[in-house]
Formats: C-alpha cells, sequence, structure tokens
C-alpha cells in the first residue's frame, strides 16, 4: 500500500507540472521531481498507456548523446468543460489537459433576477454542442464552473448570489442533471477561482503569497496564503468586497450593510460618481467612464479618482492583513484600475505599515476575463490531477 500511495503521489506531480508548464523533456522531470530516469521512464510509460500524455523525440536539442524524450499533455484527447455564469455573460469551453481552450461558447446574461432554469438551459446547450463538437477518440474527464456568489462546497449550491437574488439555489446539480454526461458539476465562487488561475497560470506564478480582486458589478475577493486558497470554515471566507471600508455615510449595499469595498468601487459607485443615468451599465459603460478619463473629460477623471481612493482603502487594508507578494486586479478592475492606480498606490504608502509594502506588486490580470473561466477549468481537472491512474480517460 505504501508503494502505491507513492506511485500515485508521483504520477499525480509528474502529470502536474505537464499540465501546468506545457512539454518537458523526462531529464527536466527527473531533477524538478528529485527522482531517478528508470522511475521517471516508469511513470511516463504508464501515463501515455492510460493516454494523458504523449512523449516524443525532440527536433533538435543541440546537445551530444541520446536526447531525452519530451513529454506533454494529451490536450486533443483528455478534455473538461468550463463554465463562466458572471452578472452579464455566459461563457462555456471545451478546455484540453494543459490548460489550452480549444473550443468555446458564449452568451448575454439579462439582470432578469433569479434565473436558474434560464442560466442551466444555455449552459447545458452549450456543454453538449461542445462535447459533441469534440473528436471521437477524446473523453470529458470533468466539468468546472464559476459563479459570482457565495458556494456551499460538495455540491455547488450557490447560497446567496445578491446581485440577481439567487438564494440556495442548486446550480450544480441542476446543470449536471441537464448536461446528462454522468460527471459531478464542480463550482466554486468565481474570485476564488480567479486567485487560483492568476497564481497557477498567470501573473502569479511563481508567488506563494497574493491577492486577487474581482470587479464585477460588485467587487469579489480570493486570497492565496502559502500557496493554498483562504477558504474559511465553511468555504465562505474571502469576501473582500463585504469589508467595511466607509462605516459612517457609506452607500447602501446588496447584502444589506452600508459602506462595503464593493459599494464603493463597484459598477454603480463609479457610474454614478461619473454623473451617468441609471440606465446605463455593464462592461460597455465602465469602459466609456475610463475612455473618457483618458481623454481628460473632468468628470470621468474624478469619478476614478474617487473610486480608486476607496480601492485604496480596501488594498491598503488587505495587505496590511496578509502581506501578499502582489495584488492582482480582475474583471471589471482590469478596466478601472489604470485609471485609479495613482489613488490606490498612494493609500499604500500612507496607509500600509513599511515593511509590508517593501516588495508588494500591483498587476492586472494576465488571464484577463478568461481568470474565472479558467480557475473553473482547473477545478475540473483536480480529480484526474489527483489520481490520474485511476481516473478512467
Amino acid at each position: 500500500m505504501v508503494q502505491e500511495e507513492i506511485r500515485r503521489r508521483n504520477a499525480s506531480t509528474l502529470l502536474r507540472h505537464v499540465h501546468l508548464d506545457g512539454p518537458l523533456c523526462r531529464a527536466d522531470l527527473a531533477v524538478r521531481m528529485g527522482l531517478n530516469r528508470s522511475t521517471i521512464r516508469a511513470l511516463t510509460t504508464e501515463l501515455a498507456r492510460v493516454g494523458l500524455i504523449e512523449e516524443e523525440s525532440p527536433s533538435d536539442t543541440g546537445r551530444a548523446g541520446r536526447p531525452s524524450l519530451l513529454v506533454r499533455p494529451a490536450s486533443d484527447r483528455i478534455y473538461v468543460l468550463a463554465f463562466d455564469v458572471a452578472v452579464d455573460r455566459l461563457v462555456a469551453a471545451r478546455v484540453g489537459l494543459g490548460g489550452v481552450i480549444l473550443d468555446r461558447r458564449e452568451a448575454v446574461r439579462p439582470r432578469a433576477g433569479p434565473d436558474l432554469p434560464q442560466v442551466v438551459e444555455v449552459l447545458a446547450r452549450f456543454g453538449r454542442q461542445l462535447h459533441r463538437a469534440a473528436p471521437p477518440s477524446a473523453t470529458c474527464v470533468g466539468v468546472g464552473a464559476s459563479y459570482c456568489g457565495m458556494i456551499r462546497p460538495g455540491d455547488g449550491m450557490v447560497r446567496f448570489g445578491p446581485d440577481l437574488g439567487w438564494v440556495d439555489q442548486a446550480f450544480g446539480a441542476e446543470l449536471g442533471r441537464r448536461l446528462g454526461l454522468g460527471l459531478p458539476v464542480l463550482v466554486g465562487n468565481e474570485a476564488h477561482l480567479g486567485a487560483q488561475a492568476e497564481h497557477l497560470r498567470g501573473a502569479g506564478v511563481g508567488l506563494q503569497n497574493l491577492i486577487y480582486l474581482h470587479g464585477d458589478v460588485g467587487v469579489g475577493g480570493g486570497i492565496i496564503v502559502g500557496g493554498r486558497l483562504l477558504g474559511g470554515d465553511g468555504g465562505y471566507g474571502c469576501e473582500v468586497g463585504h469589508m467595511v471600508v466607509n462605516p459612517y455615510d457609506g452607500r447602501a449595499c446588496g447584502c444589506g450593510s452600508y459602506g462595503c469595498l464593493e459599494a464603493e468601487v463597484g459598477e454603480r459607485a463609479l457610474l454614478d460618481a461619473a454623473g451617468r443615468p441609471a440606465e446605463l451599465f455593464g462592461r460597455d459603460a465602465i469602459r466609456a467612464v475610463t475612455d473618457d478619463a483618458d481623454r481628460g473629460d473632468p468628470a470621468a477623471r474624478e469619478a476614478l479618482r474617487h473610486v480608486g481612493d476607496w480601492l485604496g482603502i480596501g488594498v491598503a487594508n488587505l495587505i496590511n492583513l496578509f502581506n501578499p507578494g502582489m495584488v492582482v486586479f480582475g474583471g471589471m478592475l482590469c478596466d478601472l484600475y489604470p485609471g485609479a492606480a495613482d489613488q490606490v498606490r498612494a493609500r499604500i504608502a500612507r496607509n500600509v505599515l513599511p515593511v509590508a509594502r517593501e516588495h508588494v506588486k500591483l498587476r492586472i490580470a494576465a488571464l484577463g476575463d478568461d481568470a474565472t473561466l479558467t480557475g473553473a477549468a482547473e477545478l475540473a481537472f483536480t480529480p484526474l490531477l489527483t489520481n490520474p491512474l485511476t481516473t478512467p480517460t
């Protein structure tokens, strides 16, 4: 049993290396894993036998002697279905082992209140289309979904999605039933998954401690500590959007409180500060403000300055609490942050302890709007990467 567990763990580690880093030669894998070449050869032979990797001779190594075989993930043969449910859009993708997006579908999500049946109908249709379009030799090994709300670990229940009124909605179970693939749908909070995606594949690769802030209508957060997501006791941790930053005259928040970070820096806060009418909303409206600010419009620039100051207060508090190596801005904040960066940096300089701000970096999400979709795909790959030799392919 001990030897079997060691074998399983080594196979998992090797597959994870090529999944995250792409093609690697056997010699590099041996160095990375601290194993001899014969053990690496046995592992790659077994993983190739079950169809998870492919091996080939490198085209030109420039080295004397017999070249080490190149090991690559079987991206065309092994895939997951990934779904991303944001306030204004629905995205589905077929993602191959190695993280490559092979095919995708996208639709607008109307802001129409609780809409579980409509969301599931669209995503299930997209998922079935993607599954049918895959090559006959390809195998779907998992399904993952990102949702803009608080998710109960284990069953994909949306406990609270304030932006469109979802409360205790059985999203994961319903989507799995409608897909009809016989696979469970693993569901995660969008900011949690975005944090993991940026940590594994984006701006935070190589860092052990980072904070990811995701803007949609509100603001969500994902915090990586020591290389792991900080989930909290019930899986509902990192709700940084509901950290109160303006307790005395703060704006009303969808959670029922006042002065929350997301109430002061979210979509409506920026549009109101810029004097935009209530009927305007969404990413296009946000980008219109940032574009106007770039062109020198005084109202748009003042709106970004005002919202940026509150964002800076929130970021400063988080840096003092968690001492991250990086803060990553994703979702709508990808558009907002560049015009508000001066205010954020000023708050960090004024309010963060000197030793905590010495090395922290501020970055836009390298994966852009696909950060949460990529996180959903990584969630779906988790069972395979944990037990690669027992997962049917």
